[in-house]
């Protein structure tokens, strides 16, 4: 009897042991299997639809120090159609695949890999890493991770247009609430995070726009965002709010240039500072000789991606990503009004960013899960 009872103990054993075997034969397999990746790809400058083309290549596994992210949503920016063309100030190498920003998840971690796990939310942590590709391995120190319940779409806008708002409002003027700030391109995506981070942090924002038929209908759109005061470009050169209504302004910022940034430096308080961040009228910024005397204007330039570089480990980025998201996941920050197209789609996406449809603050964003 005991010797059938010990049989029956080791049958049932070894089919547990068989049953395990498979099991993690299997998990291992699924583990090990090979990622195939799909990206864009250029071998030469020159317009988007033309130079970009669609490849795939299987992954290797990443090393110790590695990880490998399926990147969600890509976004196309300004920034990125200039890279292409070969007129933006950072070209790299050929051949390149575009794309800055994104939000990915973690689906490999390296045996030496710390900071990630399986299944984390993460953004780039520096530039040209190339998010318009579906999968993707990278050092670990090129990603940052950022909190789960942040939604993909405000996700994958948090890289640029937020970080750019934050930073000129934080970085050239001490402002204190009740101050004004002074911009032009109110109402592209940089412009309506100022309006909003202005809004949170008790300043007055005044953004002027460009006008149009549809002018009262967006005018309501900013207010209702949070700005102060909407003008077109005619009414800031004959307003007078900052006489009777409201304190002159400390900080201007332009992405414009040319009339339109010289409407701001006429409006600015003594001893203020104008930002330039952008050059949409390719026309230069021209500085009377008295705003320099007379009212001391200081003029500085902002380079998200200099910044950036700078400062990729420092305190006050990782300061500025909590709060950022943080703004995001409350709602008390949005992100401008998108478009999202399907990964093999891209055309419609880099030819639009450019034109008038892109100038509106309307972002187009790539799905990498859409094939």
């Amino acid at each position: 009897m005991a010797s059938l009872q010990v049989r029956k103990y080791f049958a049932t054993a070894s089919r547990t042991l068989l049953n395990v075997d498979f099991v993690t034969t299997r998990l291992m397999s699924a583990c090990s299997s090979e990622i195939s990746t799909k990206y864009l790809r250029y071998q030469e400058y020159g317009e988007p639809v033309k130079v970009l083309s669609i490849n795939t290549e299987k992954l290797a596994k990443p090393n110790d120090n590695q990880v490998t992210v399926k990147w969600i949503l890509s976004p196309v920016n300004p920034a990125d159609i200039n890279t292409i063309q070969g007129k933006y100030a950072s070209k790299p190498p050929l051949p390149a695949i575009p794309g800055n920003e994104g939000v990915g998840e973690i689906l490999q971690v390296g045996a030496g890999v710390k900071n990630f796990q399986l299944g984390d939310k993460v953004v780039p942590n520096s530039g040209h890493i190339g998010t318009w590709r579906t999968h993707a391995v990278y050092d670990a120190q090129e990603l940052l991770k950022i909190p789960k319940e942040l939604g993909n779409l405000e996700a994958s806008m948090l890289n640029v247009n937020p970080c750019t708002a934050y930073r000129m409002l934080k970085d050239f003027e001490c402002l204190k609430p009740g101050d004004s700030v002074l911009q032009n391109g109110g109402n592209s995506a940089v412009g309506q995070n100022v309006i909003q981070l202005c809004k949170v942090w008790g300043f007055k924002c005044i953004s002027v726009v460009r006008d149009r038929p549809t002018i009262s209908k967006l005018k309501d759109e900013l207010i209702n965002l949070g700005a102060t005061e909407v003008l077109t470009e005619e009414e800031i050169r004959t307003t007078s709010i900052f006489k009777n209504e409201l304190p002159r302004p400390k900080l201007a910022l332009n992405c414009i240039g040319g009339k339109s940034a010289l409407e701001l430096l006429r409006h600015l308080d003594k001893n203020g500072t104008i930002v330039t961040y952008g050059g949409m009228s390719r026309e230069p910024v021209t500085v009377p000789t008295s705003a320099l005397i007379f009212k001391n204007i200081t003029v500085k330039g902002f380079w998200a991606t200099a910044w950036t570089n700078s400062n990729s480990d420092s305190k006050e980025r990782r300061e500025m990503y909590d709060e950022l998201a943080q703004l995001l996941i409350s709602k008390n920050l949005k992100p401008p009004a998108a478009k999202i197209v399907p990964f093999n789609k891209y055309q419609e996406a880099v030819m639009n960013t450019l034109s008038i449809v892109g100038k509106t603050g309307l972002k187009y964003i790539l799905d990498m899960t859409k094939e």
